[in-house]
């Protein structure tokens, strides 16, 4: 891999094209490369959350997110190939209920908001939902595993989780939607 990543600046891609990891060119406006791009985002955005203030145990669970993520990159930028497993979805799973178990009981909606942490959390949460929608998308028209999509809306559901658990620890609760201000 060294000597493929030792120039950025190939210039293969000027006339709007991309290389896929199996060789193939596409349009950079491919649907797959939508579904990677979203996906590298909502990585970054992850890059972003662990900068903030938050506990250890969550920052390493995050970079083992982010490891995930890469390798979910990897899956897409090869059609036919599986890199995202079972495994890896169930761990979220297990995360979910983790962080859950000491969370009060949902009774409104609650606002994007709070401390920093819980802020960028919700950011991760939609350029996650964003994500799992690009890949379904490149389903319904490609061959493409169920894990990826599993994958990615346990981990939307667990930075919803995450942004309440954060916003536990810096500023105590949610913020609540207020249904009847205007009345």
């Amino acid at each position: 891999m060294g000597n493929r990543l030792s120039k950025i600046a190939t210039r293969t891609g000027d006339k709007g094209t991309t290389g896929l990891g199996d060789g193939t060119r596409v349009d950079k406006d491919a649907l797959r490369v939508h579904a990677m791009g979203d996906v590298d985002e909502t990585n970054s955005q992850i890059g972003v959350l662990i900068c903030e203030d938050i506990p250890e145990k969550m920052r390493q669970e995050l970079l083992s997110i982010q490891h995930d993520l890469f390798d979910m990159g990897g899956e897409l930028c090869i059609p036919g190939y599986t890199l995202i497993t079972d495994a890896q979805v169930e761990r979220l799973d297990a995360l979910l209920a983790e962080y859950n178990a000491g969370l009060a009981p949902l009774k409104d909606f609650i606002l994007p908001g709070g401390s920093r942490a819980a802020a960028i959390a919700h950011v991760c949460r939609t350029v996650c939902r964003r994500a799992e929608r690009a890949i379904v998308t490149v389903g319904k028209s490609e061959t493409i595993n169920e894990a990826p999509r599993q994958y990615m809306n346990r981990l939307s559901d667990l930075m919803f989780v995450l942004s309440r658990v954060l916003n536990q620890l810096h500023s105590g609760s949610d913020v609540l939607w207020e249904k009847d201000r205007h009345r």
